[in-house]
């Protein structure tokens, strides 16, 4: 019997010498996401924040357009697919969960007069039908368009909704992102630019400019949380049925606090105060 359990005790030591004794290695659980640009680097984010929470997961995120993420979730090659809009008849059968809300708004230099501009004059100036502000009711003074580079989330939003091309647009000046917009606004009187409305809220009682309304709604975070704001979007991650497993709780870690100040940080409003 000591003989016996003298070999067992022998050979533990040795498969421990060999093997340095290592816990076992801990399965990686894997979550893909792809799909729409505009959400892929707020997304990247959160992914991060989460692997820092779960050691065991690592987070893929691959842009390509809401539809590759429509597409790639309802053939089951993404577990979820990031979709900035909402969703189209034909897709009603996927689970949807909006995270944010994306909004854009008009504005121009506070001395400008002009209280509002249709759609339609907002279209004739970007493709300069009209090129002063006093053919719209405003001051006699050259428009200068600013307008955003390819790539840029506000651009996408900006031209599905004035059903533009960008190659229609003939810019005087163009910007990378919302700050380079109400810089070039605030120090141009004859200026108009589209950018972010949180950021065009936050900045508005120390910065010379003015955000013009869309359709009548002034665009406040009220207004593009209780949908009445027509320049916006829902940010949706979508899924082939109810999320479960892992889905489940990357979802619902994406619309907790945890995450609120990842998407002020990318300029999207967050679906609560």
């Amino acid at each position: 019997m000591k003989s016996t359990r003298w070999l067992l005790v022998c050979g533990l030591f040795v498969g421990c010498t060999l093997t340095g004794c290592r816990p076992p290695e801990q399965k990686i659980r894997n979550l893909v996401l792809t799909g729409s640009a505009v959400m892929t680097p707020l997304l990247r984010d959160i992914g991060k924040r989460f692997e820092a929470e779960h050691a065991d997961v690592r987070v893929d995120v691959q842009a390509g357009g809401s539809t590759r993420g429509v597409s790639d979730a309802r053939s089951g090659l993404a577990d979820i697919g990031m979709v900035a809009r909402s969703l189209k008849p034909d897709e009603a059968m996927l689970h949807a969960t909006p995270i944010a809300l994306d909004a854009v708004c008009i504005i121009v230099h506070r001395t400008n007069q002009v209280q509002a501009l249709s759609d339609d004059q907002i279209v004739r100036m970007y493709t300069r039908s009209v090129s002063n502000w006093k053919e719209v009711g405003g001051p006699d003074l050259p428009i200068v368009l600013v307008h955003m580079t390819d790539g840029r989330a506000l651009l996408d939003l900006f031209l599905d909704h004035f059903k533009l091309r960008s190659t229609q647009i003939r810019a005087d000046a163009l910007i990378q992102d919302s700050e380079q917009g109400l810089q070039a606004v605030a120090s141009r009187k004859g200026a108009i630019a589209y950018v972010s409305c949180s950021r065009a809220e936050a900045v508005s009682a120390n910065m010379p400019i003015r955000s013009l309304p869309s359709g009548g709604i002034t665009p406040t975070t009220e207004h593009v949380r209780d949908g009445t704001y027509p320049l916006s979007r829902p940010l949706q991650l979508v899924t082939r049925e109810t999320p479960k497993g892992l889905a489940a709780e990357f979802i619902d870690f994406a619309r907790s606090n945890a995450v609120l100040d990842l998407i002020q940080k990318h300029h999207f409003i967050t679906l609560e105060k």
